[in-house]
């Protein structure tokens, strides 16, 4: 039985996030909410409800049978997502792209 869940437009670099993310892989749920409840990096907070959500999926999708000790991270990745732009105004009329 699998169980997904999904952050969406985190403000993190993505190699920030990878890096919280390879801590966790292949762990039970419970050592990894664990180690990512003490772990100092903003992208833990963001992972930890993510856990947390997919576990709330799994116990809603399938009722008392699923035991929340028995659950693991299976697989865990983070892709690169839009990019904000800002616009610096030039002369004559000129637009810059920051981004």
């Amino acid at each position: 039985m699998k169980a997904v869940a999904k952050a969406r437009f985190i403000h993190q670099s993505p190699r920030k996030v990878r890096q919280v993310l390879d801590v966790v892989r292949g762990k039970q749920v419970e050592q990894a909410m664990n180690t990512l409840h003490f772990m100092p990096k903003k992208a833990a907070r963001v992972i930890e409800k993510t856990i947390h959500s997919a576990v709330a999926n799994a116990v809603n999708r399938e009722g008392s049978k699923v035991n929340a000790d028995n659950l693991f991270i299976e697989t865990a990745f983070c892709d690169e997502g839009p990019r904000s732009r800002r616009f610096k105004a030039r002369a004559m009329g000129r637009v810059n792209i920051r981004r």
